[in-house]
């Protein structure tokens, strides 16, 4: 939703802009005038425990129940606005709660579809779990009673009309402008202090990066598997490392649940030859990182085969090809292979690419080498230049 805020407000508009408590915002909006950031709490289930069905939906049901107490008070507050506009997911407790600030105040209600909130849940509880059918009509009977809709993907908009009979308008992810090439003093600045933090060795050397939320949707299995592939055969090709000058990094980016599982096996794997590391990073540098690395990596699985990740808009606005694991034909609609990047489906296709981008021989991928061609040669739309033709899709009837 950043995007989104700072685009109406590039356009003259007023935005309170609403979420839990968390990491910051990036510069571009704090030093946005027309922003107005507002953050809700969320430290009482910071603790939550992560296990056991039962207790994971009776404190989800709480924190929800908590959540959508807190966001209506909040939205009663806030200056009267012409419009309200949500992401879903999640569905709860955003949606009862936006639509109820909204009738009260006489102001349109929006719903910006990136997933499916009751297809997420199914991938914890399962498709039969009565918290899923539940949350399944709650979702729909919220999403039939606004204004408006947008959907991230043409299947995803396609599936809203034929199962909900919502018609959605399509707003594919698109990068801003603080997505490109960094600036040689700028890679320079950080690859040197990410190399001090991180132990990556005196030399600059190929880094693939892995923007992730850490969640369920995301298979790191595939991915430890994949890099113990790559460690082996360059292990047997170029003999074992000293241990200072690994040939790849690897870095995954974000927080999550999952994270400090991740760290613990593979620190059992004891890799060389890669370096595998899990870095957080402040909004001015995550750009950098993207514009200076040799690839992306994309480990997103989709609960609903609807969704896209916006990782992929990020790597093309800064030039980067991408290796995506692909999950669903969705995919097809913002990656064709040779193009934005190439896809993978099992761990040897993935630690292929790996080897090849050690080893600096794109020669045995040669639709990633293509990839790097096609993308210099292509700039991609931005979200705010996209955004003239989104702005009609607030003033639709249902």
């Amino acid at each position: 939703m950043q995007y989104h805020a700072l685009a109406l407000a590039v356009n003259q508009g007023e935005v309170d802009l609403v979420g839990l408590e968390g990491a910051p915002l990036h510069a571009a909006l704090t030093a946005e005038p027309r922003i107005h950031s507002h953050r809700l709490s969320d430290r009482v289930f910071r603790s939550r425990a992560s296990r056991g069905r039962a207790r994971f939906v009776w404190m989800s049901a709480a924190r929800a129940s908590m959540q959508a107490s807190a966001l209506l008070s909040m939205l009663l507050r806030l200056p009267k606005p012409d419009v309200i506009l949500v992401q879903n997911p999640p569905a709860l407790p955003t949606l009862a709660a936006a639509w109820m600030a909204a009738r009260l105040r006489g102001a349109r209600f929006v719903i910006d579809w990136h997933n499916l909130s009751h297809t997420i849940l199914a991938v914890r509880l399962g498709e039969r779990h009565r918290a899923v059918r539940a949350l399944t009509r709650s979702e729909r009977r919220w999403a039939r009673r606004a204004d408006a809709h947008l959907a991230v993907s043409q299947s995803l908009a396609d599936w809203l009309q034929r199962e909900w009979q919502i018609t959605a308008t399509v707003v594919y992810d698109r990068p801003t402008a603080m997505f490109v090439k960094p600036s040689l003093e700028a890679a320079n600045d950080l690859w040197q202090r990410l190399a001090r933090d991180l132990n990556l060795g005196p030399r600059r050397i190929p880094i693939v990066v892995a923007p992730t939320s850490w969640t369920l949707d995301e298979d790191f299995d595939l991915l430890l598997e994949a890099l113990e592939r790559a460690e082996r055969t360059l292990a047997a090709r170029m003999g074992k490392a000293d241990g200072a000058t690994p040939d790849l990094a690897v870095l995954l980016t974000g927080r999550g649940e999952m994270r400090a599982d991740f760290e613990r096996r593979a620190a059992r794997r004891d890799f060389k030859r890669i370096a595998v590391r899990t870095v957080w990073l402040e909004p001015a540098d995550y750009p950098t990182l993207i514009g200076m690395a040799d690839a992306g990596l994309c480990l997103h699985q989709s609960s609903s085969g609807l969704d896209l990740p916006m990782k992929l808009a990020d790597f093309r606005g800064a030039g980067v090809p991408v290796c995506a694991f692909d999950y669903a034909p969705v995919l097809s609609e913002v990656l064709t292979s040779g193009h934005e990047g190439v896809t993978f489906h099992e761990p040897g296709q993935l630690a292929t690419v790996l080897m090849a981008l050690a080893t600096a021989d794109l020669t045995t991928v040669p639709a990633f080498a293509a990839a790097r061609t096609w993308l210099a040669a292509n700039a991609s739309e931005r979200w705010e230049d996209q955004w003239p033709r989104v702005a009609p899709a607030f003033t639709a009837s249902r």
